[in-house]
């Protein structure tokens, strides 16, 4: 295993030191990033939907039941915060350095002679 690992890191190196190709930003970075904007609504919904179904399972549940939700109703504050805060993070970081959705990060290259 550790040798399928030497390998593929092996092969992978001219990715690493290619990076400024701009063939591997189009055909790697951009489809993730894209992936991980649509996933991100969807984790928002489900923290609101674990908050609220810890919220019907405190209202109509007995004993036991009551202390589950209250413990569902709190991760799920939790994870809108923390989601929340990152997102606010996220924003304010790239205010501060001035970095926009649509502005183009020019790569530094090495000139040819």
């Amino acid at each position: 295993m550790k040798k399928l690992a030497l390998i593929i890191g092996t092969l992978a190196l001219p990715l690493v030191s290619f990076a400024q190709l701009q063939n591997i930003t189009n055909n790697i970075i951009t489809p993730l990033g894209t992936i991980v904007n649509a996933l991100i609504p969807i984790l928002f919904a489900v923290a609101l939907l674990a908050f609220f179904w810890g919220l019907v399972k405190y209202i109509f549940g007995k004993g036991e039941d009551k202390e589950q939700a209250k413990k569902t109703m709190i991760w799920g504050v939790v994870a809108l915060f923390v989601m929340a805060s990152v997102w606010g993070l996220v924003r304010f970081i790239q205010t501060a350095v001035g970095v926009t959705d649509n502005s183009d990060i020019t790569v530094p290259g090495v000139k040819k002679p």
